[in-house]
């Protein structure tokens, strides 16, 4: 689930099928930048979201709720039975059934896919192929889709759909397609990007979990 996390929202992007050129969509590229620009302009962000999980045949394996914060580099995640917090240097992960806190330092060279990744960042233009599907209307919002495709062929994924609202240029839900055959996607809801968020919420209070077994990878 760690991994699953870490694609997310949690994330790096990615897409499915180009032009047999291998040339980028200019239009999706607008609309991308367009996406990212106005997500960094948040000095913080809460977010609740969904995450449902099939197969490759399309058979619902799963599904869960969870709540995402970000401040610049920072991000924690809540989602039953695990919460991941990040404060831009070391990365706390606790599962709540075995009450182990797993640590790692941050390595902002690693494939890991990030919220920020996923949301902000524009390094899309270096490491992806993406191309601008149909609209699509989804509960009467109009959705723009873009699809990309990693250059790097050793990541874990291989596609990732990406569905934004036409009308305020926000990602509304983000579509993993593991190499396993797995399909993870992530839902977002009701979005707060004005209330502050203080600094403590990124790291793991010890003291509110007794009896946790920490194994630090640092």
């Amino acid at each position: 689930m760690k991994i699953i996390l870490y694609s997310l929202f949690f994330l790096t992007i990615a897409i499915g099928s180009v032009s047999a050129q291998g040339k980028n969509d200019p239009d999706a590229k607008k609309l991308l930048d367009a996406v990212t620009t106005k997500f960094k302009t948040y000095k913080s962000v809460q977010a609740k979201f969904t995450l449902k999980i099939e197969s490759a045949a399309g058979k619902i394996l799963g599904s869960k709720s969870g709540t995402l914060y970000m401040k610049g580099i920072k991000y924690r995640i809540s989602i039953t039975g695990q919460e991941i917090y990040s404060d831009g240097t070391t990365t706390s992960t606790y599962d709540a059934s075995s009450k182990e806190l797993t640590v790692t330092k941050v390595d902002p060279t690693a494939n890991t896919l990030t919220p920020q990744k996923i949301f902000a960042d524009d390094s899309y233009d270096k490491e992806f192929l993406y191309k601008l599907n149909d609209d699509k209307v989804v509960a009467g919002k109009t959705l723009q889709e873009v699809e990309l495709t990693p250059l790097d062929k050793t990541k874990t994924f291989f596609k990732v759909v990406i569905d934004v609202d036409k009308a305020t240029k926000t990602i509304v839900s983000t579509k993993i397609f593991e190499k396993t055959g797995e399909r993870y996607t992530y839902s977002v809801s009701n979005m707060n990007t004005t209330t502050p968020i203080a600094d403590d919420v990124f790291v793991f209070d010890e003291k509110k979990y007794p009896g946790t077994d920490v194994v630090d990878l640092r």
